[in-house]
């Protein structure tokens, strides 16, 4: 048996839990702005005026209905004018999650920031403390980014689900089919 005795019961507790939330992971500094490139990295361990929550707080969120799953998921359009999202294959998402691709990007077009900024107005019935639960994959930022953007615009409770879909289904917890909302055409 080690001997602990310099941990104390908290540190040995501590040290047996491991770090939380992958010590790596925990040494991504959180950027000025936004992230522009490489959205599937690893992400900082929190998004400051946001509330971080793990796989159970996200599911408690979602299952009392305290908080709106908003699936952030990239995706490609068709090249024709307001044309639809292209799904290329089924994606699992928390049920009960509205999906708005590409909010998480970078830099946002007029028409994608306007997208994102109706689609919260409307789910959120213009309630700014509506709870919102922002999420992608894991080491992804788009989420990141989104869950910036939503404090940006004056939305007060972001929560940022970092471990995201893959979270959910490494959990085994149910998922449901992931249908994109769509852009309005003006």
């Amino acid at each position: 048996m080690v001997r602990a005795g310099w941990l104390g019961a908290a540190g040995l507790a501590l040290l047996l839990a491991g770090p939380a939330g992958g010590a790596a992971a925990d040494a991504v500094p959180v950027p000025d702005g936004y992230r522009m490139t490489e959205y599937r990295s690893p992400t900082p361990a929190s998004l400051p005026g946001a509330e971080t929550v793990n796989t159970a707080q996200a599911r408690a969120l979602v299952e009392s209905g305290a908080a709106l799953p908003i699936n952030v998921m990239k995706l490609d359009r068709s090249t024709l004018p307001g044309g639809p999202w292209l799904v290329p294959k089924p994606f699992p998402q928390i049920p009960g999650s509205v999906w708005l691709p590409n909010v998480g990007l970078g830099t946002l077009t007029p028409e994608l920031d306007g997208y994102f900024r109706s689609s919260l107005e409307g789910l959120s019935g213009g309630d700014r403390g509506r709870g919102l639960l922002f999420y992608c994959l894991a080491d992804c930022w788009m989420s990141w980014n989104a869950g910036k953007r939503a404090l940006e615009m004056g939305y007060r409770r972001v929560l940022w689900y970092r471990d995201g879909a893959d979270g959910w289904a490494e959990a085994g917890l149910p998922t449901e089919e992931g249908k994109p909302v769509p852009v309005a055409v003006p």
